[in-house]
């Protein structure tokens, strides 16, 4: 598995992979975010996902963001609804139809060999792949959120 250096909030993640989905290629992407042209993305802008601070945003906290689209990135942190809007844009799923969300826990997830791994790769190190099993056609994954260490 290749490690990834590269990170991104979740809301950046989100409207980078809802940007993908919407139509624009990596190319048109990155040419927006190089330009810092948040106007380029007014075509697929819609109530859920707004791109007026996408380029600011990931600046002022120091997202690499073009870096992100070329060479992949790890998600900084994950809250359960983000997780599951993150895994809708990303791979066109829907949560409840594809999916299963539970308190700190998203089961019954299809996926393709590369889309297991590219979730691997991408999920925050607050959630985990509990369990990772063949299926036809892929994996059925099993996320969890990991519980915080307690010192007693």
């Amino acid at each position: 598995m290749t490690h990834i250096s590269i990170k991104l909030s979740q809301s950046t993640a989100i409207l980078l992979e809802h940007a993908r989905r919407a139509g624009m290629s990596d190319q048109a992407i990155l040419a927006a975010v190089e330009a810092k042209d948040s106007a380029a993305f007014q075509q697929i802008e819609d109530e859920r996902f707004n791109y007026e601070n996408f380029i600011s945003y990931a600046e002022e906290h120091g997202e690499r963001l073009a870096e992100a689209i070329k060479e992949g990135y790890r998600l900084t942190f994950n809250t359960r609804n983000g997780l599951k809007s993150w895994l809708e844009q990303a791979f066109g799923l829907q949560g409840g139809q594809d999916f299963e969300v539970g308190e700190g826990i998203i089961e019954k997830l299809h996926l393709t060999e590369q889309q297991a791994e590219l979730v691997h790769q991408r999920l925050a190190v607050n959630w985990t792949v509990a369990e990772a099993n063949e299926v036809p056609d892929g994996k059925e994954l099993t996320l969890k959120l990991r519980a915080p260490e307690v010192n007693i």
